[in-house]
């Protein structure tokens, strides 16, 4: 069977296990394979923006892809050092290029790297681009070029694609409000590539920003770099101790971010995505659609019922958002892990800009950020989302798929079961609106059950019961 097979956003594999610099040539000269055998007018120009992460040999991974590439006559703008994902995205747009590549795991533990190809139109690339790449691998034997060498005949060039990024968001953000406003906030870059970009763009801002975790460490001090509440206690404790306004962190390819709020509290996504729609539809006053996942807020349904904003849900993968955000006009786009996209912007996640809407909020409401969401709560009704995952043998997903389609269930718990969506695994939602959900994960071997109700312990009951219920079938 392949080692190689890309999942909800890419390919991504343990390093030195399956991610060897044998399977990324592989993969290389399986999108060298796809572009040149592409006919419309964007393939004919075949110039690709390659962008790598802090991993433990992103650089190399990021030189082999380049390489191959080069060979096969694909000219590659490759960075010069290591870059977010939307840096790729932004200067596939502002260049006009093919397509690009990013070479991250993006929030994985430290074992993990991989791949993710963006497409023309910078955004997330969706089936019907990712098949037909999957379709060249193992096809034709790999053709590369020495490094230096393609340098040299000017197939390869190094450049600073990050400037191009924090440009356009120093363009889309309010620089005005945001240089007087008096914040204090605390970023957490996780040991990703967001290291300390946010003081580049907010230089000369009267906004007092410290870091941690800036530095580059493969190892990400022995977390995931992944922004959620078990990898981020010690930002939320230093946001209270150290008074803080705001807590941020962005994720290991500064794609997705979270907040923390002066008490030291961490935001759901669903939450730090509804407080990005309110302000750009009451602050900024702007218009249009509204994306979420499957296993989006009903919390963000009842703001667009109130609004007048039409609503679109897809499956888990930021690629369906992606697909939308280029054919409908949309306002704000978005997933319950922190990764949001915004009208005017490229179709991509960017943490960076996330966070400067954000302060702009802060700054233009000038509340803290607590009252902030009690106002919102008090206006809307609470909605506690959770979510758990759990290691799964990829022998039993077959079963477990059947098992759920054969047997669903009437009731959550004393709940009734009035509608059951099976889009992107199974979820059940029941007559107060609360819902449970459970999938398989497209990125790793994990089964996720998520939730949301009325209170933190409601929504670990329903959690525990899908976990039952979902082992039952086996």
């Amino acid at each position: 069977m392949p080692v190689i097979k890309f999942g909800t956003d890419g390919w991504r594999a343990i390093i030195s296990d399956d991610f060897t610099f044998e399977n990324v040539g592989i993969v290389a000269q399986a999108i060298a394979d796809f572009i040149k055998t592409q006919e419309e007018p964007i393939y004919q120009k075949k110039e690709i923006v390659i962008g790598y992460d802090t991993r433990f040999l992103s650089d190399k991974y990021a030189e082999i892809v380049a390489s191959v590439l080069a060979a096969n006559e694909i000219k590659v703008i490759l960075t010069d050092k290591p870059s977010p994902t939307p840096a790729v995205c932004v200067y596939i747009r502002d260049k006009k290029l093919t397509g690009g590549v990013m070479i991250t795991a993006s929030h994985n533990p430290p074992s993990y790297n991989g791949i993710k190809y963006k497409g023309y139109f910078a955004g997330s690339a969706g089936s019907d681009i990712i098949d037909r790449i999957e379709e060249k691998l193992y096809k034709t034997p790999v053709n590369i070029m020495p490094f230096k060498e393609a340098v040299e005949k000017g197939m390869i060039a190094i450049k600073d694609i990050v400037k191009v990024q924090l440009d356009c968001v120093k363009k889309y953000a309010d620089m005005k409000l945001l240089k007087k406003a008096k914040l204090k906030v605390l970023i957490d870059s996780m040991n990703g590539t967001g290291g300390t970009y946010l003081a580049d763009i907010l230089k000369g801002s009267k906004i007092k920003l410290d870091f941690m975790y800036a530095d580059v460490n493969p190892g990400f001090h022995g977390r995931a770099p992944e922004p959620n509440e078990k990898h981020l206690q010690e930002l939320m404790e230093r946001t209270k101790k150290g008074k803080y306004d705001l807590g941020i962190a962005t994720d290991g390819d500064s794609d997705r971010f979270a907040i923390v709020d002066e008490k030291g509290g961490i935001l759901s996504g669903h939450k730090a995505m509804s407080l990005l729609l309110l302000h750009l539809v009451k602050n900024r006053k702007m218009a249009g659609g509204v994306i979420q996942t499957i296993c989006g807020t009903v919390l963000i349904d009842r703001i667009c019922k109130k609004y007048g904003l039409k609503t679109f849900e897809t499956p888990v993968g930021f690629k369906y958002i992606c697909d939308l955000m280029t054919k409908k006009d949309i306002l704000i786009g978005g997933e319950e892990t922190g990764g949001v996209t915004f009208k005017g912007y490229v179709p991509e996640r960017d943490g960076f800009l996330s966070a400067l809407l954000i302060m702009e909020l802060l700054a233009t409401e000038k509340k803290p950020l607590s009252k902030i969401i009690a106002g919102i709560n008090k206006e809307y009704g609470t909605f506690v989302y959770e979510r758990v995952d759990v290691i799964f043998p990829e022998g039993k997903r077959a079963q477990l798929v059947e098992g759920l389609s054969k047997n669903p269930i009437k009731n959550v718990l004393d709940k009734k079961v009035v509608k059951i969506n099976d889009a992107d695994g199974m979820k059940f939602i029941c007559e107060d609106g609360s819902w449970m959900l459970i999938r398989l994960s497209g990125t790793e071997p994990k089964l996720r059950f998520y939730s949301e109700t009325s209170s933190k312990k409601r929504s670990l009951e329903y959690i525990e019961f899908a976990k039952k219920y979902a082992f039952g079938l086996m």
